[in-house]
């Protein structure tokens, strides 16, 4: 065997090492190129289709087209808010003029800016005010640092052109080519009825974006917002920049009003700049709510607040409700003061107008609201008051506290509990020999405090309470009336609270109506139970909907929500007791023999004074019920003096449409015939 040298060995070693090397090398180099390869194929043949809509995606772009929003009509086919065609005016950059790179497209941008202002102030509506350079550029209306839009979006820059202003824009739309380009485009402001008919009831309209942001109280639109990016349907897609529903029927329906946006499909270059239009689908025109509001109702109603307020002089609000009894139909939902909602036809509201109607926008009918500046004047909701009689009576009767037949001497003042506490009738008036009837009728708290409060407390303890809140719930008053508004107050349950006083100090006043807040439509469909001997119907606003074409689409029944079931003699006897005297407001009542009903005067500390609240209820004809009427005037004084005579105007007007007893009296007269009240 041939012994190799040392040179023979190291060369040995490097030509076998070399050799690794270079298997090692092909067989990298075969690795990477079979990973090219199917990384190829799976390009081509599973993944393109996806690239291929990427690219497209990419390359072209879906821009929303606002939808037409459908009218809001009363019961007679008036047009309580609807849309009006306008024009606007709306910017497409052609440039990126965001912050960093951006910048240095921004004079020529401003320039362009400038020459166009010039162009609104000499040409446009003197009538329709202009955006400035401040609002364009400082407060960024234009998004030029797309905060909410993408760079090839078009911005609106104003809307209710002139013909003039049209004109010019569509003849130099591409004046600033390179730069911006403009786009009339044929919108709708909204508009409402001019008489501010029902306005809180109704509601108005407002910036999508504005309504839908982190610091909204709209879950509806905050979900909307939210899933924008996951949405489908071209259809259901909001721009930030449309008009929605806010408060009222126009946020409550909002879903049907709207309709759907249509959309323009644009190109867009590698900037992420528009380029050209490919393609324009029209938008769809939304559904039109009819409601149960009689204008003529609801007119004669806020004309009778308005007069009865200059009247009192510490009362500066009053809210009302009409409520039919069979059918649950809202005729008539007032607030005073009111507004023209008109100032929202934009979707947005001046500063100095905002300040005009801070406290009136709200639906005091549903909700409490301030009236004033907070703590100044009382809520728009407050004590009942006596109106809660008839159901005091009914409760006694039905816990078995006293009969029919029970006899109360009312000597004006009641002591109650250990006898230091005292309560007193209105003015101390001392009724004498009285029973369940006499006692609704006189309005006697000395009746309510020992025959059923302290009687209820001494039965059950503190179980009282309960006791009474379970029965006051049963006729609607604490829960929601289900009345088709967002928004709804379920109502303040003060006799309830532990620091509102002991339990049978809570108990006796619940008795005769100073510790439970509730709302004028619960004060209605409560009204209404006693009319039609406990069937809580719930309110209806919504007679039906219909489409674009006239088609009925939806009609909401008419729903009891509960009922309350008691022998008819108790019914009879409430509605025999309901007879408090009114003859200043109903003294010439065609049916003053014939109507049920009963004031209340609240009483509530404000600011460390005793104030006094006015309310009534009432429901005609008593032997055949129609209609249902709760009125609140807060700070109004005495209920018969300050909420009556605005109940009456309703009778009478709901009389002359309708007919109390089904022959509208305006047809009567218009035959020649003697009207209802012999005149």
């Amino acid at each position: 065997m041939k012994i190799l040298s040392k040179e023979e060995r190291d060369d040995h070693r490097k030509r076998k090492s070399f050799g690794v090397r270079m298997s090692l090398f092909f067989f990298v180099v075969f690795v990477v190129f079979a990973v090219i390869i199917i990384r190829t194929a799976a390009l081509q043949f599973v993944e393109a289709p996806k690239i291929q809509a990427e690219a497209e995606e990419r390359a072209s772009q879906d821009i929303p087209m606002k939808p037409v929003r459908g009218t809001i009509f009363a019961a007679g086919g008036e047009k309580l808010a609807y849309s009006e065609p306008t024009q606007t005016l709306y910017l497409t950059f052609e440039q990126d003029f965001s912050k960093g790179e951006g910048l240095k497209n921004r004079p020529k941008l401003d320039a362009a800016l400038k020459e166009i202002l010039a162009t609104l102030n000499e040409k446009g509506n003197p009538d329709v005010p202009n955006p400035t350079m401040e609002e364009f550029v400082d407060q960024d209306l234009l998004d030029l640092e797309n905060k909410n839009s993408y760079g090839y979006s078009a911005r609106p820059a104003k809307t209710g052109l002139s013909d003039d202003e049209i004109a010019y824009f569509k003849e130099n739309k591409h004046k600033y080519a390179g730069i911006l380009s403009f786009e009339v485009v044929e919108e709708t402001l909204r508009r409402y009825d001019s008489d501010t008919v029902a306005v809180q009831t109704i509601g108005y309209v407002k910036k999508f974006d504005s309504v839908s942001g982190e610091n909204s109280k709209i879950d509806f639109y905050k979900d909307i917002a939210a899933g924008l990016k996951t949405q489908t349907d071209k259809g259901e897609i909001y721009s930030r920049t449309e008009n929605v529903g806010y408060f009222g029927l126009e946020q409550q329906f909002q879903t049907q009003l709207r309709g759907k946006n249509g959309y323009r499909k644009i190109g867009v270059t590698a900037q992420n700049t528009a380029q050209g239009t490919e393609e324009v689908v029209p938008p769809v025109k939304g559904n039109n709510v009819w409601t149960t509001i009689n204008k003529t109702v609801q007119m004669d109603t806020e004309d009778a607040m308005s007069k009865q307020l200059a009247k009192l002089p510490n009362s500066i609000s009053a809210s009302a409700v009409a409520m039919e009894i069979d059918t649950g139909n809202v005729v008539a939902m007032a607030n005073m003061p009111d507004f023209d909602p008109n100032v929202y036809r934009t979707g947005s509201i001046s500063t100095a107008n905002y300040d005009a109607i801070e406290y009136y926008y709200l639906n005091g009918a549903i909700r409490s609201k301030p009236t004033n500046d907070t703590g100044k004047k009382a809520e728009s909701v407050v004590y009942l008051g006596s109106t809660i009689k008839p159901l005091s009576v009914l409760v006694g009767l039905q816990e078995g506290l006293i009969t029919l037949n029970t006899e109360y001497n009312d000597v004006g003042i009641a002591e109650y509990g250990k006898g230091k506490d005292k309560i007193r009738n209105s003015g101390s008036h001392a009724y004498g020999l009285l029973n369940p009837v006499t006692a609704i009728m006189h309005s006697s708290n000395t009746f309510m405090v020992k025959k059923i409060g302290e009687a209820l407390y001494l039965r059950d303890g503190i179980e009282s309470l309960n006791i009474w809140d379970k029965h006051m719930k049963e006729f609607g008053l604490g829960v929601p009336t289900g009345i088709e508004l967002p928004g709804e107050w379920a109502g303040g349950i003060d006799y309830l609270n532990e620091k509102d006083g002991s339990t049978l100090s809570r108990m006796a006043y619940a008795s005769f109506g100073q510790k439970g807040k509730y709302t004028t439509i619960q004060l209605a469909q409560y009204t209404a139970m006693l009319a039609n001997h406990g069937s809580r119907i719930q309110p209806r606003l919504v007679d039906k909907i219909t489409d674009s074409d006239g088609e009925t689409v939806d009609t909401p029944p008419t729903k009891v929500l509960n009922k309350v079931d008691l022998p008819e003699q108790y019914w009879n006897a409430v509605n025999d007791g309901m007879r408090t005297k009114v003859d200043d407001s109903f003294g010439d009542f065609a049916y003053k023999d014939n109507f049920a009903r009963k004031t209340g005067t609240s009483t509530q500390d404000l600011n460390g004074k005793q104030v006094d609240n006015g309310v009534f209820i009432a429901y005609a004809p008593r032997d055949n019920p129609k209609l249902a009427v709760a009125v609140m005037v807060p700070e109004g004084g005495f209920g018969s003096e300050s909420a009556a005579p605005i109940a009456r105007a309703i009778f009478d007007s709901y009389d002359k449409v309708y007919g109390l007893d089904g022959t509208p009296k305006a047809e009567e007269n218009a035959e020649g015939e003697t009207s209802a009240d012999g005149e």
